[in-house]
């Protein structure tokens, strides 16, 4: 804003303040070095090449599939809702375990990017796997009874959690948790 630094902040115009103050703290600050990193990157891969792409399947081009520990996943998930009480002996969480298992690498990432916003496993592992906040938020299974929910998974990934509804039968629950990873993936909402 020019001459910002001269104008006092009111109620009326503090959403723009807080507005302006944002892009320069976000963007502003670092304009002149965001430009040569874009500038550089696309020295190595021209921009038009990248607008193909999404930012999850940039990601996974970027930094490649990840090597996804299935033990160490489940040992570090939570169960609430309808699966606090049997937790990973809830048969409907056998079935989400076992067709995770059966997933490819590329089907494991699409999954924990549908859920936790990120297609990488920690580094240190699931039980450092961290929310938005940067507090460490465990991968987390919410039961839901079918009738209360959408026909499908739904992801929460600020807290890193799924609503698995209750499904009558592991090819059900096959089926649409598959329906909702890949139409994330293309960027369309299935509720």
């Amino acid at each position: 804003v020019p001459g910002g630094a001269d104008i006092e902040v009111t109620e009326e115009n503090l959403p723009e303040y807080i507005e302006a103050s944002l892009k320069h703290r976000l963007l502003g600050r670092y304009e002149k070095q965001l430009n040569e990193l874009l500038l550089g990157f696309f020295d190595v891969i021209p921009e038009p090449l990248l607008t193909i792409f999404d930012f999850q399947e940039l990601e996974l081009l970027m930094c490649g599939l990840p090597e996804i520990d299935m033990d160490n996943w489940k040992e570090n998930t939570e169960y609430s809702g309808d699966y606090d009480r049997e937790g990973p002996n809830h048969e409907v969480c056998g079935w989400f375990w076992e067709i995770v298992s059966e997933y490819d690498q590329e089907l494991k990432a699409r999954l924990l990017q549908f859920v936790t916003g990120s297609s990488g496993a920690p580094a240190r592992g699931f039980s450092s796997l961290q929310g938005i906040n940067g507090r460490v938020m465990k991968f987390t299974i919410h039961g839901v009874a079918l009738e209360n929910c959408g026909a499908f998974p739904s992801p929460y990934t600020k807290s890193n959690r799924i609503d698995l509804p209750i499904y009558g039968s592991k090819d059900e629950l096959g089926e649409k948790l598959k329906i909702a990873i890949t139409m994330a993936a293309t960027g369309f909402d299935i509720e």
